[in-house]
């Protein structure tokens, strides 16, 4: 933290005559002696500035008369809380541009360190907050310049030692002790690479730094990852209360492994899951482990094929009772009643319920419940999510003894800073379903790694850290005020494109509504004429209102979902969200495979849709650049451009097949193919319409592992019982899991993979990403695995077919038994 600044907002400037700026240089002067660097403010609107970009600010100097900014000006752009703070931010004539900058101080940072600059005799005149927001007091003029710096810098340093969170100021401090290392790993502190010419290219790549801190779990100082103890366990403790949690734990293998690792300790062999058909596979890999039996339950689906949330009626007691006595494996499970519930909450395209209302419904059902958050860690950091992630759900929200047992399991890599794989657990036990921290702990071990990395360790107390206070709320703030920003342009620039009235009124959409209702006035506002502070604070805007078009999704009710606003959907001409498609259309796959040409990597992709995010790493020059690509392609698209100098990789890989091809005729003909088969439409229907269950998820796994399963292609591949888990991307939901029958040659499944695999023969490049299936390079062939039949089909694999894996029948249900 040698790069540590100190804020100066005084109305002299440096190099201003008198003795009061001449006392304020020498002032300046000591403190940058004392190994810091200032950075002078002479307004309000400057001292914001600084504030906006200073995250490394370790103490302020700020006068009480500072200049101050108008209401409009950009010192006041500053992002707020909510709209009472944002009013107060903006400094009116007449108020001390000192009060605006202790306020954002307040905002941005956590205990920063503030001395107020006084020009009169007292500080009786002052609000009575200001002594709140302070350290301390200075008259420049009555003390030594020396001896008024060094109070700021001691200050400063304790603060810079203050803001290091447990686990990452050990480490820090054993670094700099510069012991040897008798211990693995073998590298010794990058010592090893240095040895080798390509390892020593490794330490000069990544630095000394890293490598001195790649430890092994034998450094007591540093605690334990499964003990627990020390400033690891202190870290984890930490994270509880600033994710709201009783119990959390650090998880270094992504929240795949915090899946499994909740999936494996809630539910047992032959117990019933009920589980998000919406879900991770990592999710159905914890039931391969433990065993259970899934119950799937149904998510709703628009027009545009995104998945949306579970509707009411599908969670409701009754419902759900209902769904497992139609459920052909659920017979023989050793109870009728499920024990732990899983389901995904945001959705990968932003869709997060009320987890109060929601937990509430599920707590009839089963009294484990698990939101699998991957993609929301920063839900509790910001108000305009108030109630809409797991650890909200307490004893306060839902009190008495029918509360579930509340897991949350966070990818915090994803959304917060941290390094790739860092994750955690956070837990909510609840009486009838008690979570002790022992038992919890043997089935973290079991996914766990004795040889953790201790920066990804780092990354995730530091994630914590960032998190806590004001300044966690600050940061997610901009995130979501950049995203509503460009969700806003994006309208405008619409319209001024249909207006113009010079070139084809088209343009990319934004899938959110039309319009917002202020809560305060009643007012109906446009969505790009509502005040920015509007759409930043109210959790209304957000809302999905029942039966409204643009989002296309049945069945909801009130308030029990949200859209995130900072998982933007971009939605291409050619359909809406109720499924009308059009004579002309723009598929969104030549979209984003122009925007890589241009080195803009989308997160997702379906076939009139893709999704970017904005992380608190988003800029305004990030997400201009991607406006202007957008506006780019619209020219490209309109001026009728050879595809060979839109997609020159795509014509140059395939010539045979694009040569010649403008980017319109490829959009039409990827279009019309769409549209002629139904693919959206299918896949709906795929998804609405389950496969039959007819095994359970560990059977065909112990199937799989011993080698009783073959790939089938997917022409002959009716009424086989699937082996793995086949997931397409888009929209990347699994349509078939293991031990669910392909169904009929014209069924939902088979009808849709047959149409999604006719489509990638004649579009290659634009190949879907398809996990579970394997693509014969010759003929272009889907394969699925499937478990071998008995019979004529089995005696060409002898020893297989009818196995008996370990010591006793397979459990499977009776009347199938024979095809397997």
């Amino acid at each position: 933290m040698a790069d540590s600044r100190i804020l100066v907002a005084v109305p002299e400037h440096p190099r201003g005559e008198g003795a009061g700026p001449q006392q304020l240089r020498m002032i300046r002067d000591a403190i940058e002696a004392g190994g810091f660097e200032v950075r002078w403010a002479v307004t309000a609107e400057d001292a914001g500035a600084v504030l906006r970009t200073e995250a490394g600010l370790a103490a302020a100097l700020v006068a009480w008369d500072l200049p101050g900014v108008s209401g409009d000006g950009p010192g006041a752009a500053l992002a707020a809380p909510s709209r009472s703070l944002a009013r107060q931010d903006c400094t009116l004539d007449g108020t001390p541009g000192g009060s605006a900058v202790l306020r954002r101080i307040g905002r941005r940072f956590r205990d920063l360190p503030v001395f107020l600059v006084m020009s009169g005799e007292g500080v009786g005149d002052l609000p009575l907050w200001v002594s709140e927001s302070v350290v301390g007091y200075v008259w420049p003029l009555e003390d030594t310049p020396v001896f008024i710096a060094g109070r700021i810098t001691t200050a400063a340093r304790a603060y810079r030692e203050s803001v290091l969170p447990p686990f990452f100021r050990a480490l820090r401090r054993f670094d700099d002790a510069h012991e040897f290392s008798w211990h693995t790993p073998a590298h010794s502190g990058g010592v090893a690479f240095l040895k080798s010419p390509a390892g020593r290219a490794f330490h000069d790549y990544f630095g000394e730094r890293l490598l001195r801190s790649d430890l092994s779990i034998s450094v007591e100082e540093l605690g334990s990852l499964f003990e627990h103890t020390g400033p690891i366990g202190e870290a984890e403790r930490n994270a509880a209360r600033v994710f709201g949690s009783d119990l959390t734990y650090f998880v270094l293998h992504g929240d795949s492994t915090c899946n499994r690792l909740v999936g494996h300790f809630s539910v047992t062999r032959d117990e019933i899951a009920l589980v998000d058909r919406n879900c991770h596979k990592s999710v159905l890999q914890g039931l391969v482990v433990s065993g259970a039996r899934p119950v799937y339950l149904v998510p709703t689906r628009n027009g545009y094929g995104l998945a949306g949330p579970l509707p009411p009626a599908e969670i409701a007691a009754d419902a759900v009772t209902a769904r497992i006595a139609a459920h052909p494996l659920t017979e023989h499970a050793v109870s009728p009643h499920p024990q732990y519930a899983v389901f995904t909450n945001s959705t990968y395209d932003g869709l997060s319920y009320d987890a109060v209302a929601t937990a509430r419904a599920f707590a009839a059902s089963t009294p484990r419940l698990h939101f699998d958050e991957a993609w929301f860690a920063y839900a509790r950091f910001h108000p305009l999510y108030a109630g809409r992630y797991g650890m909200s759900v307490d004893e306060e929200a839902l009190p008495g003894p029918d509360r579930p047992t509340v897991f949350a399991t966070q990818s915090t890599h994803k959304l917060l800073a941290a390094l790739s794989q860092s994750a955690m657990v956070h837990v909510r036990p609840a009486p009838r379903a008690p979570v002790e921290h022992d038992r919890f702990n043997e089935a973290l071990m079991m996914h766990g790694t004795t040889s953790p990395l201790y920066p990804m360790i780092a990354s995730l107390d530091v994630a914590t850290a960032m998190m806590d206070g004001p300044q966690g709320e600050w940061l997610i703030d901009e995130a979501v005020t950049e995203a509503i920003r460009f969700r806003q342009e994006m309208v405008r620039l619409r319209r001024r494109i249909e207006n113009a009235g010079d070139r084809p009124p088209w343009f990319f959409g934004v899938w959110q509504p039309d319009t917002i209702t202020d809560p305060v006035t009643g007012e109906r506002l446009s969505f790009e004429e509502a005040p920015p502070e509007l759409l930043r604070t109210e959790q209304s805007c957000w809302l999905l209102e029942p039966g409204a078009d643009w989002h296309g999704f049945p069945g909801l009710t009130e308030g029990h979902c949200m859209l995130d606003p900072v998982k933007v959907t971009l939605t291409c001409p050619g359909i809406n969200a109720t499924g009308e498609m059009a004579e002309e259309g723009i598929p969104a796959r030549v979209l984003t495979a122009y925007l890589a040409t241009r080195k803009i990597v989308v997160e997702k992709t379906d076939s009139y849709t893709t999704l970017i995010l904005f992380s608190m790493g988003i800029t305004k020059g990030k997400w201009g650049t991607l406006l202007d690509a957008l506006t780019d392609f619209k020219a490209l698209y309109d001026a009728d451009a050879p595809l060979e100098r839109v997609l020159p990789e795509a014509v140059a890989a395939h010539p045979r097949r694009y040569a010649g091809l403008t980017l319109r005729g490829l959009c039409q003909e990827m279009h019309e193919q769409l549209r002629s088969v139904r693919l959206v439409e299918l896949l709906d229907t795929a998804f609405q319409q389950l496969p039959q269950p007819v095994a359970p998820p560990q059977h065909c796994y112990q199937r799989l592992v011993r080698g009783d399963t073959e790939r089938v292609r997917i022409s002959e591949a009716a009424s086989r019982v699937a082996a793995a888990m086949v997931t397409v991307t888009p929209p990347g939901i699994p349509v078939l899991m293991p031990g669910e029958s392909v169904g009929a040659p014209d069924g939902p499944l088979l009808r849709y993979l047959t149409a999604l695999e006719s489509f990638d023969r004649r579009f290659p490049g634009f190949r879907s990403e398809t996990h579970g299936v394997t693509i014969d390079e010759g003929t272009g062939d889907y394969l699925i695995e499937c478990l071998i039949q008995s019979g004529a089909a089995a005696a060409d694999h002898p020893g297989r077919g009818s196995a008996v894996l370990d010591g006793t029948a397979p459990t499977v249900l009776p009347a199938v038994e024979s095809s397997l």
